[in-house]
């Protein structure tokens, strides 16, 4: 059975390996981007002239003139954890017959995604923007590689699972799950 399955990775080229590496990038980004945006909303880093820190302080926008502040209206910590929570149903509403590990893994991140909110309502605004742009990201590129038409011209091939309308599929699924639930 391995030295099938050896055979079929090389086959295809599709070692799992492959599809960790890219998360392995991401999160240390991530967290030193974070820790960078904190430093700089503190005043922990210093630059010569006029500083970072007084240029977050006035170079927020609507309810958040300043970045270097708590969002006290809690509307960017919430975004994220709708965000993130939407994300984590996408990928559980796409996913038929689950296996024990990854209902698990679902209600992890479900939990992960509501924690995010408190957490995110105590840190300064820039790195809460950063987050939820990032995630936004996310959903968007989640949204874009189900369209048909994306992944044919970016020549990624269909696969058994794939549907010819998506996103229809998507809200479906999401009617009957958490509106119509009788």
């Amino acid at each position: 059975m391995r030295r099938l399955v050896s055979e079929l990775y090389v086959r295809d080229n599709c070692h799992p390996f492959k599809a960790t590496v890219l998360v392995w990038i991401q999160i240390p980004m991530w967290v030193f981007m974070s820790v960078a945006l904190r430093n700089f909303s503190t005043g922990a880093a210093h630059a010569e002239g006029f500083s970072v820190q007084e240029q977050l302080a006035t170079g927020g926008v609507l309810w958040f003139p300043d970045l270097t502040a708590l969002d006290s209206t809690w509307i960017l910590p919430v975004s994220l954890g709708v965000t993130n929570l939407l994300i984590v149903e996408i990928f559980a509403l796409q996913k038929i017959g689950m296996s024990r590990f990854q209902t698990y893994m679902t209600y992890f991140m479900r939990a992960v995604s509501v924690l995010m909110i408190p957490i995110a309502a105590t840190v300064p605004s820039s790195i809460v923007l950063y987050w939820l742009c990032s995630s936004l990201m996310g959903l968007s590129q989640n949204l874009l590689l189900r369209s048909p038409g994306f992944r044919q011209l970016c020549r990624i091939p269909l696969t058994k699972g794939d549907s010819d309308t998506p996103y229809k599929d998507l809200f479906a699924a999401f009617y009957s799950k958490f509106i119509s639930r009788k």
